[in-house]
């Protein structure tokens, strides 16, 4: 269950949002999270889903409090290589993200999550043969 903890951490770290500096906010807004063992089966999707959707609110609510104008978009993801899921926040569109290769947007956080969950160190997918899925969340200003 530390798992769901660090999610909902993630709301009250630092956050940088500077479109001039995108490295800065890779360094500063990207979160690497795993759980081993028994910690990773005794989470279910629904759980992790709902703690990553809180962390999104609250981010979003962080950005609109600060009045800072333009886009900005809250992502997560599983990274197969590593085994971990994670996540960060840009001053970039969902369909902009900073992502080397192709990446495929999931309106659902579960198949993303569901990957996370299943993985064992034996069964991890060859991470070239699909594209990355990742869920995005607007926390940018409200659309006029």
């Amino acid at each position: 269950m530390v798992l769901l903890t660090w999610i909902a951490e993630v709301a009250d770290e630092p956050l940088v949002l500077e479109p001039a500096d995108r490295r800065a906010e890779w360094d500063t807004n990207t979160w690497c999270l795993s759980a081993e063992g028994e910690d990773r089966r005794s989470l279910s999707v629904s759980a992790v889903g709902a703690a990553f959707e809180r962390t999104a609110s609250a981010i979003q609510l962080r950005v609109r409090e600060l009045g800072l104008p333009g886009v900005a978009t809250f992502y997560v993801w599983h990274d197969e290589q590593a085994g971990q899921l994670r996540c960060s926040t840009g001053s970039v569109p969902a369909d902009d993200l900073p992502f080397g290769g192709a990446y495929a947007l999931s309106d659902r956080l579960g198949p993303v999550i569901e990957g996370f969950l299943a993985e064992s160190e034996a069964g991890r997918a060859d991470p070239e043969a699909v594209p990355l899925l990742v869920w995005a969340f607007n926390v940018g200003a409200v659309s006029p």
